[in-house]
């Protein structure tokens, strides 16, 4: 039975048609793809050299990216972040100093109001260079947390099975439909499997990379399993138990949030431009349209097209990140 239930698992491989572990990981759709590979090497070959200096600026950098998912070298990163902001820079005095000469501003005007919006452009790129890896990693621990009752069930059920520890990770990073470990289960396979790593130090190694608490406690858990030879799926099944808790209680935080959000998006964005599109009209009709020196036909399109939108927006957002995935 167990046999038969391992097969279903990992099928029979075909050696003439099937491809290796290994490029079974490597092609896992839950692996990240490195789409900033072309870039950075660009980048890297071109300033990589000239870098060393800016290095301790961008000290913070390293770990971030270590937690992002983005498989980047730190020094190769700095190297795109100072290419890439030095090319905005650069784009942005010329572009807006030419079109500021083209109507009619005088040349040194243009040329001062160029150089500061560029200088302000300048920094606003180092900054969203330095934000994107932090970005990147809080998201991923999100989906980390999220997934992770349904990553420690997964687990279980192939413990359970007598599946060793190295081919449940294997099996967690070639899922059809990967789940967010999946990416650290196919570098902790790759570890042991290609670069010759006991399992013990490619977890230990994983834990370090990972940005999610939960997921780098349930993985030490696993070390401390393995050491003292205990059962590994008593211990996975305990933690499924622990996080589907865990899971029903930020669901239900999420619940007393989410009607939270509703009353202030109905107070803020229903009611309350009702409310003051009847005071300009009581205003204009008492002979005092105008709010602040701004007309009421101006404060209604201002309201309509800019205020009622960008609120929208703003509350989309909010409501994107709070909410869990599954």
């Amino acid at each position: 039975m167990t046999k038969k239930l391992i097969e279903r698992i990992f099928g029979t491989r075909n050696p003439k048609t099937s491809k290796s572990p290994i490029q079974n990981v490597e092609s896992s759709p839950g692996k990240p793809k490195g789409e900033l590979d072309s870039l950075v090497a660009f980048a890297y070959n071109l300033v990589g050299d000239k870098t060393a200096r800016f290095l301790p600026i961008f000290k913070d950098m390293d770990q971030n990216l270590l937690t992002s998912g983005l498989r980047t070298n730190f020094k190769a990163y700095v190297s795109l972040t100072l290419l890439g902001s030095l090319l905005i820079t650069l784009s942005t005095g010329i572009v807006t100093s030419l079109l500021l000469v083209m109507f009619k501003v005088p040349f040194m005007s243009a040329l001062l109001f160029g150089v500061g919006l560029a200088l302000f452009t300048s920094a606003l790129s180092v900054i969203a260079f330095y934000l994107y890896p932090i970005y990147c990693s809080d998201k991923h621990k999100r989906e980390l947390d999220d997934e992770l009752p349904f990553t420690t069930g997964y687990m279980s059920i192939l413990a359970s099975a007598g599946v060793s520890p190295e081919k449940i990770f294997r099996s967690l990073a070639t899922l059809s439909a990967p789940l967010a470990a999946s990416s650290e289960a196919g570098d902790i396979f790759k570890n042991v499997t290609l670069f010759g790593m006991d399992i013990i130090s490619a977890l230990e190694k994983a834990s370090t990379r990972t940005p999610s608490q939960k997921l780098r406690d349930m993985l030490e858990g696993i070390i401390s399993t393995i050491h003292t030879g205990g059962s590994l799926s008593k211990f996975l099944r305990e933690r499924f138990k622990t996080h589907m808790k865990l899971k029903r209680v930020s669901l239900k935080k999420f619940s007393d949030s989410l009607s939270m959000l509703s009353e202030i998006y109905v107070a803020l964005l229903l009611t309350g431009p009702l409310l003051f599109i009847i005071m300009l009209s009581v205003m204009t009709v008492l002979g005092g349209g105008a709010l602040m020196g701004l007309s009421s036909e101006l404060l209604l399109n201002i309201l309509t097209y800019v205020v009622i939108p960008v609120g929208a927006m703003v509350f989309l957002i909010i409501l994107d990140t709070a909410s869990p995935k599954w």
